[in-house]
């Protein structure tokens, strides 16, 4: 009864992780698209045809990238039934995730048509999806050949793993944020976010920079860990980073001349916090690749 209760837990965290791998891998492929406004109107605008055409295609395009890879650790050839459940649970994390930041956007509300919310949580669940399915080709896996790798470099000084993690998601954060930091939908999505509303934006950022980095299973998680630094705590490394990532988000606004110094701190502070969810996602892949 024990061996069998502690298998049933050990399948459960399994399955959990790669969950969150596979989110992350879908925040890490598709956030910008969530910050595209074109992509909001031809969701709105979809009619139901469109919408099954487009989960039809998400579905064969998922299915084939299951079929050799996939968000699952186990890097075998899947049979065809294994490779269709792995991918209606792709398209069902994609739909989710897409739903939850439109929602987090104010892109989405109560107020919302039903159609009009269907069809921009389908098309921006497209690339999400994708980001699901190539999940394990991003970073690769912290487990196999990454291991005898990492022992055998140099261990870096406090202040010089410092520097690099906070190089690292710099180039990270403007990888990702600064083909979104010149564009209109900036000020537009901080135009209908109030005060209160900035918290689980806040909170979002964190909890994302975590998993990606620290939980998710990409490239030299253990080392992640196990890394001496200043900030080098999972917890204060989380945070660290994402000031970092703010800067950088700022910097980037105030470079596209989307905010001036005469503006006042209220606007920086929203317009920032609004690009500084891509930033950090940005910034936590920045951190991995080092």
């Amino acid at each position: 009864m024990g061996v069998n209760a502690k298998r049933r837990k050990n399948v459960w965290r399994s399955e959990i992780n790669d969950i969150i791998r596979g989110t992350c891998g879908g925040f890490l492929f598709g956030i910008p698209l969530l910050y595209t406004m074109e992509v909001w109107w031809i969701g709105s605008l979809a009619k139901p045809q469109l919408m099954m055409t487009a989960i039809a295609l998400m579905f064969i395009g998922v299915f084939l990238l299951n079929k050799s890879e996939g968000f699952r650790k186990r890097r075998r050839r899947k049979r065809p039934y294994e490779a269709a459940i792995d991918t209606v649970e792709a398209i069902a994390i994609g739909l989710a995730c897409s739903s939850f930041v439109l929602f987090l956007l104010q892109e989405l509300t109560i107020a919302t048509h039903l159609k009009e919310t269907l069809g921009k949580i389908i098309f921006e669940s497209v690339p999400f999806t994708l980001g699901v399915a190539l999940a394990n080709q991003f970073l690769g896996d912290t487990e196999g050949g990454n291991s005898r790798e990492t022992e055998n470099k140099t261990p870096k000084s406090e202040l010089s793993a410092t520097l690099a993690d906070l190089g690292a998601t710099v180039i990270g954060a403007t990888v990702i944020a600064f083909n979104i930091a010149p564009t209109d939908e900036i000020p537009m999505l901080a135009a209908t976010v109030s005060p209160p509303w900035q918290l689980p934006i806040i909170a979002t950022s964190l909890i994302i920079s975590y998993g990606i980095v620290f939980q998710a299973g990409f490239a030299d998680q253990q080392k992640r860990r196990q890394q001496k630094g200043i900030f080098q705590r999972p917890s204060g490394e989380t945070i660290m980073s994402y000031l970092v990532s703010l800067l950088a988000a700022a910097m980037m606004l105030w470079f596209f001349q989307k905010l001036t110094l005469s503006d006042p701190w209220t606007m920086w502070l929203d317009h920032t916090l609004m690009l500084g969810l891509p930033a950090t996602i940005g910034g936590a892949a920045g951190r991995l690749a080092i």
